[in-house]
């Protein structure tokens, strides 16, 4: 009775009344800090001047007192002219099986006089030493946004504990403070480990390795502090990692006790296992197939990581055929547990249960962790999740050496293989070197930053990934994956070099954003900056997706991100120079607002423009099918079309992007935005939004192309104002040469003029599905321009606009499919035509090789 009575009480505590944990000894350092500092969490962080083995280095304190997150951070230990170190004595607290916790905390700020360095854009690496040495961080940039790094290292026995700071040639190194305790012994290798595919080896020897934590996720739940975790950790939602379309999920909860049989409340606080993302019930689904919930993360090609999954089952026993729930298990893209019954090892419902697997990131980049349904199934079950950690091994120097011996003696085996298998073995190695070189060569997606006036959580990753949350709205995003290497973040500092302070001659064109400069990178690189203004309509929802869209995709024919920056309330995105400017500029003449040449832009001939209509078509293409998502642009418009060396034509602009219908659906319902000119009437009746619609603004841009005008001139008759509805009705009535620009008509073949207003009108048909997909558009306008080309005079029934266009049927481009088979995967950055997740044939868009044409 009377435990019955101490669980209902625990129930209804809050979490902060959980007794936190007692380590045998502890050191929490306030590093720079004058006095004691008490964190949220009520724990004193004391100055760190008796751990310092050099005297000299130097404490810096914020300039800026106010932007620090907490007043752990207003303070910190740095240095620009060599390595310094923290040393712990301790004594013997545990067996060789012990391991010590290591949080180190940064957060980057302007050192206040006389400070004679900044530690805003440090770069530094770690490691820590006690019977081994393990390097940490290597090369590291901590995020202006700040972030806090979690370590495992073994710590058998006593002795001294060492931690070093060595800075970059010409950078700095810094630490705000440092946390170092004894974890509790259950903490980690206290179960059983299940190795996930054929690369992880030797898994006996993996508890002599550091591990640094890179996720922790309270999945179907909201973030969980480090007040209310009794080993000080945070919980962050799982939502931008999930990556199963819409629907195929829900989140349960329970009120009851947790029930801990075989561990604490140290491995995981009950608010974790309260709440669950389980497979939604499927008896009413159109597609079976969506069953699975996968969440997909950034990781390290070949990197070993341990796994950790929480799960409690609410009810133990299904009420449908009175056997626990199955469903099976799948981590880094394998099979972990085939037919998972949380029965098998629970009895009581609301038991908390863990279990971990050992894997290796596979080549794609592309780390996940899959719940689904198995044979053995009940209807309507597939599975959940109540929480996930990812730790990556850090092994020691002597382990890697002895990992360089074991790797020579499997070299040795391999190539006598090789001899053996001839050719045959000499092909497959040829097909794996091309599949990682273009692998490796695709870009990393990351977490976007965020500046918070919370307390900083753990790290992402070993490159210092942070967390931005996803926008429940839908606007303004791309889905729930929000994820932005902090290497693509440039210091404020060096932005305001490159632009001169951003000064009036650099300014070389002005959005609804903000205004665009021009600049060079401290590395010659010739940059646009384009610098949100405060009183700009688009903000901070259409930054971040720029960011996240271009961070993810790699195109020749999509502008390409540099960077970006967002500090001291700036919103700064940084992309590739493109120096002949917008298409619009070179279409109705006059100063080029976009390029940065200055003077008249150049008349494009009608060659020209048709090549500079095929690269945004294909651009356009790839982000509807070339990702294993559905990308819709949204803005399309002239001056969003932008012209580098050679008039490369290159899409830019996309804060407006969206994600398009998830596989099953038809549309994706949102709020209309857009160019006034550009937009979709279809969309903008019904505000149901496809890629049908970016095709109807792409069918504006091509009249515009063909006519050279404003779309929307109010100067103009009443019957012209409207660029769309005056070009599709001459075009209706044969007439071209009324509304053709004359400075191109002596050079046009007047078939392929005729095509390519065909084309247009298709675009712009009331209905999207009666509009031609991208790929039509630019078979269409390759065809356009094999035609001016070779001159080919075709016989006027086949290109008679009576006729109208002869579309091929939609080609079909299969896209990712969530199963237990099927994952995410990249585009190779440089296909100039169509790449990407099962990319149909480059031949059907290459230019036609005959002169006849198709």
């Amino acid at each position: 009775m009377a435990v019955l009575v101490l669980l209902l009480l625990a129930s209804f505590l809050p979490p902060t009344a959980l007794a936190a944990f007692s380590p045998p000894f502890s050191f929490f350092l306030a590093c720079g800090a004058g006095s004691t500092v008490r964190d949220s969490s009520a724990r004193n962080f004391t100055p760190d001047d008796g751990y310092l083995t050099t005297k000299s280095v130097p404490a810096v304190t914020n300039s800026n007192a106010n932007s620090a997150a907490s007043p752990l951070y207003a303070a910190a230990r740095a240095s620009s002219s060599g390595a310094f170190s923290y040393r712990f004595s301790f004594p013997n607290f545990a067996g060789q099986a012990a391991f010590l916790v290591l949080r180190l905390h940064f957060f980057p700020f302007t050192p206040a006089p006389p400070s004679a360095f900044s530690i805003s854009s440090a770069r530094f690496a770690v490691s820590v030493q006690l019977q081994d040495t393990y390097d940490v961080l290597s090369s590291f940039s901590p995020p202006s946004a700040g972030v806090v790094k979690e370590f495992f290292v073994p710590a058998g026995g006593s002795g001294d504990f060492r931690v070093t700071f060595t800075p970059a040639a010409g950078s700095a190194a810094f630490v705000n403070a440092v946390e170092l305790f004894p974890a509790p012994e259950e903490l980690l290798w206290n179960a059983s480990v299940t190795p996930v595919g054929a690369a992880v080896l030797d898994i006996a020897a993996w508890p002599r390795d550091a591990l640094e934590t890179v996720y922790r996720l309270n999945v179907g739940g909201p973030e969980v502090s480090e007040e209310s975790d009794t080993l000080w950790r945070t919980w962050l939602p799982d939502d931008p990692f999930l990556f199963s379309p819409p629907g195929t999920s829900t989140l349960e909860n329970t009120s009851a006790p947790i029930i801990y049989a075989t561990y604490t409340r140290e491995v995981a606080p009950d608010v974790v296992y309260r709440t669950q993302r389980a497979a939604a019930n499927v008896s009413g689904m159109a597609v079976p197939t969506s069953v699975n919930v996968t969440w997909t993360f950034p990781a390290e090609p070949g990197s070993n990581y341990l796994v950790r999954l929480h799960f409690c089952d609410y009810e133990v026993v299904s009420a449908v055929d009175g056997v626990g729930i199955v469903f099976n298990v799948f981590v880094a893209q394998a099979i972990g547990t085939q037919d998972f019954t949380p029965k098998q090892f629970e009895t009581q419902p609301n038991t908390a249960l863990y279990r971990d697997y050992a894997a290796s990131a596979p080549i794609s980049r592309n780390f996940t962790v899959t719940v689904g349904m198995s044979d053995k199934s009940s209807p309507g079950e597939g599975g959940f999740l109540n929480g996930l950690e990812i730790m990556k091994l850090r092994p020691s120097g002597s382990s890697l050496a002895a990992g360089s011996r074991g790797s020579s003696r499997r070299v040795l085996i391999i190539a006598l293989s090789a001899v053996l298998g001839a050719s045959v073995l000499a092909s497959a190695v040829l097909c794996l070197c091309f599949v990682a070189r273009r692998k490796r060569r695709m870009a990393r997606p990351a977490p976007l930053e965020k500046e918070s006036s919370k307390p900083l959580p753990w790290s992402q990753e070993s490159s210092g990934w942070v967390l931005e949350p996803s926008s429940r709205s839908g606007e303004g995003t791309t889905g729930a994956m929000h994820r932005v290497s902090t290497q693509l973040h440039i210091p404020l500092e060096e932005l305001r070099s490159a632009t001169d302070n951003f000064h009036e001659r650099n300014l070389i064109g002005v959005g609804g954003f903000g205004n665009v400069y021009r600049g060079a990178l401290r590395d010659g690189t010739r940059v646009a900056v384009k610098r949100a203004t405060r009183a700009s309509k688009q903000g901070l929802p259409e930054f971040q997706t720029e960011i996240v869209v271009l961070s993810r995709i790699r195109h020749r024919h999509l502008v390409s991100l540099i960077g970006y920056c967002n500090e001291q309330a700036e919103m700064i995105l940084v992309y590739e120079y493109m120096e002949k400017g917008t298409l619009r500029s070179h279409l109705y003449g006059g100063a080029d607002p976009g390029g940065g040449g200055g003077g008249e832009a150049a008349v494009l001939s009608w060659k020209q423009r048709l090549e500079v209509c095929i690269g945004a078509a294909r651009g356009l293409h790839y982000l509807h099918t070339g990702y294993s998502e559905n990308i819709i642009h949204r803005d399309v418009k002239s001056t969003n079309i932008l012209l580098g060396d050679g008039f490369i034509a290159k899409v830019a602009d996309f804060g407006l992007s969206r994600m398009g219908p998830s596989f099953g659906e038809t549309h994706v319902s949102t709020a209309v935005k857009g160019s006034f000119g550009y937009l979709d009437p279809e969309y903008f009746k019904t505000q149901q939004l496809t890629d049908r619609s970016d095709v109807y603004s792409f069918g504006v841009v091509l009249f515009e192309v063909l006519c050279a005008r404003p779309v929307i001139d109010q100067a103009l008759e009443r019957e012209q104002i409207n660029l769309a509805e005056w070009a599709v009705e001459w075009q209706r009535r044969g007439q071209l040469e009324r509304i053709a620009d004359p400075r191109i008509l002596g050079e046009v073949n007047e078939n392929s003029l005729r095509k390519f207003a065909e084309t247009a009108e298709r675009c712009l048909a009331d209905y999207g599905q009666e509009r031609p997909s991208m790929a039509d558009v630019l078979w269409n306008l390759e065809y356009c321009l094999q035609l001016q080309e070779t001159h080919v005079r075709r016989d006027a029934f086949e290109d008679s606009g009576a006729v109208g266009a002869q579309f091929p049927e939609d080609v079909v481009v299969p896209r990712w499919v969530p199963s237990s088979t099927s994952f995410m995967t990249t585009a190779d950055p440089d296909d100039s035509a169509v790449t990407g997740v099962g990319a149909v044939d480059s031949k059907v868009f290459s230019q036609l090789s005959g002169g006849e044409g198709r």
